[in-house]
């Protein structure tokens, strides 16, 4: 991320903040299905980066808009993989808070196709430390068409159960190339 990109000084503090969150986050996780982390931080002319690894394949969203809809097989044979990688997340006490088609990207690996890796922890936060859906510069957090109603409205805590549903909603999206 460029600098010119992260705004005033104020915003530039947060920003950072939540770009080491979000890598300490991705890098503590230990599923084959997270994305892995190599390395981050700032260079020398200020931008942020991450080190991570290469993946090649395809995000479900682009992978549903080019194929349509995907058969139920193989629709839980990804989400038990997605499944794996949240487990670890909520067990830490992580919450992804954007699952997503886009999030979820289709790889190969080895000999192995259609391994699911989960990608941008950027709204991740610690369960704890979660009492509503909006960000610190006040935004709501995560993609409104997956966003769970309770989150959404600021009348439940953020836990596990938000990215749960969002995963209901990623189902239903690869079953029928709809939204909810």
């Amino acid at each position: 991320i460029r600098p010119e990109k992260l705004g005033d000084p104020a915003s530039t503090e947060r920003a950072i903040e939540r770009f080491e969150r979000e890598a300490q986050a991705t890098a503590s996780l230990d599923s084959p299905h997270a994305v892995q982390l190599y390395d981050f931080g700032v260079s020398p002319r200020g931008e942020l980066f991450h080190v991570m690894e290469l993946l090649r394949g395809i995000d479900l969203e682009s992978f549903v808009e080019r194929f349509g809809p995907m058969p139920p097989e193989r629709v839980v044979h990804v989400l038990l993989q997605v499944c794996d990688a949240l487990e670890e997340a909520h067990r830490a006490g992580l919450v992804h808070r954007d699952v997503k088609p886009a999030n979820l990207f289709l790889a190969r690996k080895g000999r192995r196709v259609d391994w699911v890796k989960v990608l941008d922890f950027g709204l991740v936060k610690e369960r704890e430390a979660t009492s509503a859906a909006l960000t610190a510069d006040g935004e709501l957090a995560g993609t409104p068409a997956y966003l769970a109603p309770e989150v959404a409205t600021g009348d439940a805590p953020v836990d596990g159960r938000a990215d749960l549903y969002a995963l209901g909603c990623v189902a239903y999206y690869l079953l029928t190339g709809e939204r909810v």
